[in-house]
Parts: C-alpha cells; structure tokens; sequence
C-alpha cells in the first residue's frame, strides 16, 4: 500500500464506528492505552454496540432465543459484541453470560441448545469464547475448556460430527474450538499448559491444509474459504483464521504465504478490502453491503499483515510451534 493511500485508508477507518475506532488505534497506530480505552468505552453508548444493547430483553436475551433465530439470538449478538470490544464488565452482558450457561451446559460437560443431552463443539466453542472474554466468573468455565480438550480429534482439529462417525477434523469447528480455548486462555483458567498445547495442534491442523487445501490432492477445500465474511457466524475462511493465528503471536510459517498472497491481492487500488459475502438469516441490523469496502476486512487484513510482515524468522514445516 502506498504512502498516500496507507494515509487514506486509516483515516477512512477512523470515520467509522466506536468498535472499529478503538481496534485501529490499538492494533493499527499502537496508541496510548488510554486513547485505545477511552474510545472502546463508547461501544456500549454508540453505534452498533448501543443498538445492539438496546434490543436486548429483560430477561436478559436477544430475539427470544438462545441459539436461534439466527442471527438475532443471544449467541450471535454476544459473539459480535465481542468482536466490537464490548467492555468485559459490562452489566447487560454479565447477565446474558448466565444464561447461556445455565441453560446451555449438558451433562457431557458441553453447550447446547436443544431438546437432546448431547452438545455440539462449535457451540461449545463460540459459548466459551464469549463467556471468557466477558471474564464470566463461574468454574463452569473450565468444564467447557475441559470438554474442549476431550474432544479434540487425533489430526489435532476438532468435528461437531465426531459423534456421528466423523474421522477428520472440520475447519468451521476447529476455528470455534481455537478462539474459545484462546479466550479462555486469556481469562487465566487452570488447564493454560493444555489449552496452549491444544491450540498449537489445532493450528498445525489448518497448516497441514495450508488454510484452504485438502491435505491429500492439494485441491481448493471451498472456494468460499476464500472469501472474507464478516460478521463471519459459525463459518470459516482464511481472514478469520489469520486473524486468530495473528491474536496469539503465532510463527509465521511458509504454509500460510499462499493465504497471505490472497490477502494481498484481495486490496483495492484505494487500500481498502471489500465485503465478500454475508450469511443469509435476521439480523437487527447490516453493518456492511456486499461488494463495498469494508472496515471490518480492511482493519482485520491490516493487523494480520503487519504480524506477517513483522521482523523474524519464519517457521518451516516440521519445527512450527
């Protein structure tokens, strides 16, 4: 990106909303901590996380649903005010944290939403990705981790169909599983030394597909892999998962170039990314139109382009860790 556009392209962002706002100056500019804060706690009163909070029910829910409708429920919403950067304290949030839980938790020690007593690993790994970073205090916590960890598969993803007869892991699930031990991580649960180990198997999973190819005929997985979605729901493509490897620091490894390449190229000649795609289903709001720029993909690009092209040396297959 050049110079003038690079100039343009921040300030562009800048326009936008609080949640985009405080992660460019934290991610991008490396502002103060308390420039970053005091434009992160405008979240809650503006923009899209005001509207958001608004429409949630005294009970404490969004739409009337845990899980569904989609994308309306409490779980969609929660997860998007966690990828604006809703305050981990705050009160409304807390309150819709219990009752994912309480509701949520099944006797095998995962979430689920249904009738059944079997839960399902993708929702268990949104709900704990959203319980940790709202820093829920409730031990159950460790439980969901625990649960995690059980059911990580031995090509070191993870399959909400393993229960089904599934032998290879998924990457929708493997990339819900990665953000929620991340984030449970970070809230300093007990199992760091496994939840860490974990995640490294689970990055090697996407790396053994260098993010979009099967391991076996070196064929394109999906072409929607790479296309760059936002909000991305329960699914998968390369951006959302070089954002995940760029959050934890991960070694810049040989097999994510070519992901990194389709990065690079996927830039406009104004230095913005555009919106791909967006998943069918009721939303309160849209943030962003399909084929426009779009601040979420063209803040997410910047921050896994500059972990990429950060200084040191790159890992090769075989001492990835």
């Amino acid at each position: 990106m050049s110079k003038p556009h690079a100039d343009d392209t921040i300030q562009w962002l800048l326009e936008g909303d609080p949640a985009i706002r405080w992660q460019v100056l934290r991610d991008v500019l490396s502002a103060a901590t308390s420039t970053v804060e005091r434009e992160r706690r405008k979240i809650a009163r503006a923009g899209w996380g005001g509207r958001l909070l608004a429409r949630q029910d005294a009970g404490g829910t969004w739409a009337g649903g845990l899980y569904t409708p989609k994308w309306k429920s409490t779980t969609y919403t929660m997860l998007l005010l966690r990828d604006f950067g809703l305050p981990a304290a705050h009160r409304q949030a807390r309150k819709a944290c219990a009752r994912l839980l309480d509701q949520g938790l099944r006797r095998d020690g995962g979430i689920n939403y249904d009738w059944g007593g079997r839960s399902e690993t993708c929702i268990t790994g949104m709900v704990l990705s959203i319980l940790a970073y709202f820093e829920h205090g409730d031990d159950r916590l460790d439980t969901l981790a625990g649960h995690l960890l059980e059911q990580q598969m031995p090509d070191g993803g993870w399959n909400c169909q393993r229960p089904y007869g599934a032998t290879h892991s998924s990457v929708h699930t493997t990339i819900s599983a990665l953000e929620g031990l991340r984030n449970y991580e970070l809230w300093g649960g007990p199992h760091a030394q496994a939840v860490r180990e974990a995640q490294r198997r689970g990055r090697e999973f996407l790396l053994v597909h260098r993010l979009f190819r099967s391991d076996r005929t070196g064929a394109i997985i999906k072409p929607i892999f790479l296309s760059f979605s936002f909000p991305p729901r329960w699914h998968y493509d390369i951006l959302r998962a070089l954002d995940y490897f760029q959050s934890v620091g991960a070694p810049r490894d040989d097999r994510v170039a070519e992901s990194i390449g389709v990065v690079r190229e996927a830039r406009r000649a104004d230095g913005r990314w555009p919106l791909h795609n967006s998943y069918k289903g009721k939303t309160f709001f849209k943030l962003e139109r399909v084929g426009a720029a779009s601040r979420w993909n063209t803040l997410r690009a910047l921050r896994v382009l500059k972990w990429w092209d950060a200084s040191g040396p790159r890992a090769t297959p075989g001492n990835a860790r």
